[in-house]
C-alpha cells in the first residue's frame, strides 16, 4: 500500500528533483566553496576591506554545475558516489558509538590520537576510493581482466610476477635503518685516532 509519504517522494522523483536539483546544488555548492576558499579569481578590496569575487565564483559554480547536470552519466556517477558515502559515514558513526560505548567516561572529549586516527583516516579515504572506482566503472573492469574475461591467464601472471619482484628489489635494495651497526663500528674506529 502507497503511503502519502512514499507518493510525495515519487512525485519528487517524477519531476526530476533528484536527477536535476540535488545533483545541481551539491556539484554548485562543493565548486562554489573550493572557488571561495582558494581565490582563484583573486580578491577585490571595499573600504579597506578585500572580499572574494563572489560574482564570479557563482558564475562559474553556476555554470560547472549546468553542465554536470546536463550530463546524465555525470549525474548518475554522483548519485551512486553520494550514496555510498553515505553508508560509509554511517559506518563510521556506527564504529565510533561502538568504541565510545567501551571508553572510559572522562570530563574531557574522546578522540581518535595517534596511530588510531592515521589509520582510520588510511581506511576511510581507501574506502572513498574504492566508491569512486566503483562508481566510475573500474572495479569492474579490472575484476573482469583478473578473472580472465578480457585478458589472458600469462598477462596476468606476468603483472603479478613484475609486482612481486619490483617488491622484493625494494625490499633488497632499502637502506638499513638507525639500529644498523656498520655505520656505528667505522665511525668508532676513526675516532680513536
Amino acid at each position: 500500500m502507497a503511503t502519502p509519504f512514499r507518493e510525495v517522494l515519487e512525485f519528487f522523483g517524477d519531476i526530476g528533483l533528484y536527477d536535476v536539483v540535488l545533483p545541481f546544488l551539491l556539484v554548485f555548492s562543493i565548486v562554489f566553496a573550493i572557488l571561495e576558499k582558494t581565490k582563484v579569481f583573486g580578491v577585490e578590496e571595499i573600504e579597506h576591506h578585500k572580499y572574494t569575487r563572489k560574482n564570479l565564483n557563482a558564475v562559474v559554480a553556476f555554470v560547472i554545475a549546468f553542465l554536470t547536470v546536463a550530463s546524465s552519466k555525470l549525474v548518475g556517477i554522483i548519485t551512486d558516489i553520494s550514496s555510498n558515502v553515505v553508508v560509509l559515514l554511517l559506518l563510521i558513526v556506527l564504529f565510533l558509538l561502538l568504541v565510545g560505548a567501551f571508553h572510559e567516561e572522562k570530563d574531557k572529549s574522546f578522540f581518535l590520537t595517534g596511530g588510531w586516527k592515521d589509520m582510520f583516516m588510511v581506511i576511510t579515504f581507501i574506502g572513498i576510493a574504492v566508491i569512486f572506482l566503483h562508481s566510475v566503472g573500474f572495479l569492474d573492469d579490472a575484476f573482469n581482466f583478473f578473472q580472465g574475461g578480457s585478458g589472458s591467464n600469462e598477462i596476468v601472471g606476468s603483472v603479478i610476477l613484475l609486482v612481486v619482484i619490483v617488491i622484493f628489489i625494494g625490499w633488497v635494495v632499502k637502506s638499513p635503518g638507525k639500529s644498523g651497526g656498520g655505520s656505528h663500528s667505522s665511525s668508532g674506529g676513526s675516532g680513536s685516532h
